[in-house]
């Protein structure tokens, strides 16, 4: 489909005749991350300010134009490209990536959302400040994509998802209205937290333009290590171990299991992996210190050789310096590229009750292999905040494309019920998307979904917001 000749003359009006994209080329836009879905846009505009994001959806809404909002497209869950239709507008943040300023004795930093995590990060670090959130695609994501997202990390144990770490935003309305809500306070108890309604919502409610963000003290000290494991009980009871013996100076705790690790060795091979990658369970244990480093080390230390007497260890390595930590941490990002190197997996980004995720996955686990011989899982993440990607990759020899036609909605079916048994939900931090409609009308109950379904009305009620993605039809 051409767009509209009045549109498109009034969309580059508004934002500059460059910025203004249309026809062939648009792969960056149209497919997403994990070359699952690959739509067609009737054009992508580029605003610079929020008086052009403003201006752009006041268009697309007198002309009743849907809009897909996009930040850096690293989504999993298929919730920021177009359908097929060639009927919607790509309206892309990334050139809204200024850091507005950052208040040192406020600890804030207020960025636009086109702004990526990483260059957010080395803000707050110039200021000699901590901005925790932390992905492995920092380097790519957006601020923007983060909190409509409600993204999570390897940090969330010790700083919250980014919902907890936003303390205002500004954002445009479904009618092209600007509402400023950029403030740094942590108390305002004056109604409804309009806040809470943006984050979250993959762009269904409003856009996200900028956002003030939680900043921290970075610690004096910082310390990780490298454990192998018997089991995954035996990492829940390393986990309370280190929460009662290092309190909140535990930042991270990430688990992985023996195959995860076998790709990361098998497709990186120049990447040195840390010993003890055959072991059943390795984690990935990080801690940051106000203290002196030789205090801090003899309290990390100390953690280990407990852990080791109990058993909950079998083997520790404590990185000697900052290199050798970082080399820990690229192999656990590399896991998801590993993967992909693998071939097309099936995906599923859950969270059960800490205590809950030895017995979700051994049952889990014994049903697959029973209903799917040779069946792999690649099961690793943030053990320390109950979420787990428990990922399925086709029995070996297999055509991966041909694997997810057959077996995806079964063996979604049989991990969600699961997850729904043992108390949890089928998404801990990478959204709803239009992925995970199905799961959103069979696990979500009616009045959760009518709630929801009044307020994307109220604020939506044209629906050119993200069509057809978080809630089914």
């Amino acid at each position: 489909m051409t767009a509209p000749d009045d549109l498109l003359s009034a969309l580059r009006a508004i934002c500059g005749s460059a910025h203004v994209l249309q026809g062939d080329g648009l792969d960056a836009y149209e497919a997403d991350h994990r070359g699952r879905a690959r739509g067609h846009a009737l054009a992508v505009a580029l605003p610079g300010s929020v008086a052009e994001v403003a201006a752009v959806v006041k268009t697309c809404a007198r002309q009743r134009v849907a809009i897909v909002p996009q930040g850096g497209n690293t989504g999993l869950s298929v919730g920021s490209v177009p359908d097929a239709s060639g009927r919607q507008l790509v309206l892309s943040l990334k050139r809204l990536r200024a850091v507005r300023g950052i208040d040192a004795a406020n600890l804030t930093l207020t960025a636009e959302a086109g702004c990526l995590l990483q260059q957010a990060q080395e803000a707050a670090a110039a200021a000699a400040l901590l901005l925790p959130l932390s992905l492995a695609a920092e380097g790519s994501c957006t601020l923007g994509g983060n909190l409509a997202t409600n993204a999570g990390g390897t940090q969330v144990l010790r700083y919250g998802n980014a919902r907890d770490l936003c303390l205002g935003l500004e954002v445009v309305t479904a009618q092209g209205e600007i509402w400023n809500g950029l403030t740094g306070l942590r108390k305002d108890n004056t109604g409804y937290d309009l806040r809470d309604l943006f984050v979250g919502s993959e762009g269904t409610l409003g856009i996200i333009t900028a956002a003030t963000l939680k900043l921290f003290a970075q610690p004096a000290t910082q310390l990780t290590a490298w454990i192998a494991l018997p089991g995954l009980q035996a990492a829940v009871d390393l986990l309370a171990l280190a929460r009662a013996q290092l309190g909140a100076a535990l930042t991270g705790f990430e688990v992985m299991n023996q195959f995860s690790l076998h790709l990361v060795h098998t497709h990186w091979p120049a990447l040195r992996m840390p010993p003890w990658q055959q072991t059943p369970w390795c984690a990935l244990l990080q801690a940051g210190f106000a203290d002196s480093p030789q205090h801090a080390r003899a309290r990390f230390e100390a953690l280990l050789q407990t852990a080791l007497a109990q058993t909950c260890a079998q083997n520790a390595v404590l990185a000697e310096t900052g290199a050798q930590a970082a080399q820990f941490w690229r192999v656990r990002e590399n896991i998801p590229a590993a993967q992909r190197q693998e071939g097309l997996n099936i995906k599923h980004d859950i969270s059960l009750p800490t205590s809950a995720i030895p017995a979700f996955a051994a049952e889990t686990g014994a049903l697959l292999a029973r209903e799917i011989v040779g069946v792999r899982l690649v099961t690793f993440g943030h053990l320390g905040d109950g979420n787990l990607h428990y990922n399925v990759q086709a029995p070996e020899g297999l055509d991966t494309a041909e694997f997810l036609r057959a077996q995806e909605p079964r063996i979604n079916a049989l991990v969600y019920d699961a997850v729904a048994r043992f108390g949890g939900s089928f998404s801990a931090e990478h959204g709803i998307g239009s992925l995970k409609l199905g799961a959103m009308r069979r696990y979500k109950s009616p009045v959760a979904l009518q709630l929801m379904r009044a307020i994307k009305t109220a604020l939506d009620p044209q629906g050119i917001l993200n069509p057809g993605r978080v809630l089914p039809p």
